[in-house]
């Protein structure tokens, strides 16, 4: 796969965690433990996932009040893993948004399968197609071209940058962590080094400055990350 898989596995049975992660792993992806409903939270909000598996009895915040909270973050799947196996308890997760939910105790062979098809089942749909124009404010982006005007001046960028704004422009509303831009945009794990984003940034908005004076199109949001100005 081009971008590595990773996994946010929020279980606070020590046991099933390391036997979760250990089948996440054996497919090639990336695991993440997290023992409560806070710690997986935090996780959520450092960086983009490919998918969670969730319990739904954790401290702290419940499986249930996590699945609230995360809102279908980046079009993640989830997989509720649970003993709560009453047909009232799964429909409840289900329409409160869990794309699947394996009974516990469960088959190592299933875990690992359904992984898989709901990982191949998001790589199908959760792509929306991309305008090759984007526009915002006095700014257009022309993919065919690969060219960037701001306020009718045209840029010259890197290729970095490029993708940078683009990816900016693709979901304007959007707050992008660093690791969700660099993930993206270098397709390598992050490992917490943002000094190679902050150079990029910089360099783009000083040459979206000089390009349209007194206009701002790009904000960082402190704590979180980059987004478009509204």
């Amino acid at each position: 796969m081009n971008n590595p898989i990773h996994i946010l596995v929020a279980e606070d049975d020590n046991d099933i965690s390391r036997l979760l992660c250990s089948i996440i792993k054996k497919s090639g992806y990336i695991a993440q433990p997290a023992y409560s409903g806070t710690e997986a939270l935090l996780y959520l909000e450092q960086r983009q996932w490919s998918m969670l598996l969730l319990d739904l009895m954790l401290p702290g915040m419940t499986g249930e009040e996590l699945l609230n909270r995360i809102d279908r973050r980046d079009d993640m799947p989830v997989i509720v893993i649970s003993a709560k196996g009453e047909p009232s308890t799964k429909v409840s997760a289900l329409r409160g948004g869990a794309d699947d939910f394996i009974t516990k105790p469960f088959d190592v062979e299933e875990v690992s399968a359904r992984i898989d098809s709901q990982l191949r089942m998001y790589a199908r749909i959760a792509q929306p197609s991309v305008p090759n124009v984007l526009t915002h404010k006095e700014l257009v982006l022309d993919r065919d071209t690969m060219s960037v005007t701001a306020a009718g001046t045209e840029l010259t960028l890197t290729a970095r940058e490029f993708e940078i704004l683009s990816l900016l422009l693709s979901a304007p509303k959007k707050v992008f962590t660093k690791s969700n831009l660099y993930e993206r945009v270098w397709k390598e794990s992050f490992y917490g080094d943002d000094n190679i984003i902050n150079v990029h940034m910089s360099n783009l908005r000083s040459k979206l400055a000089k390009a349209a004076p007194g206009s701002e199109f790009i904000e960082t949001v402190w704590g979180m990350g980059y987004r478009l100005k509204p």
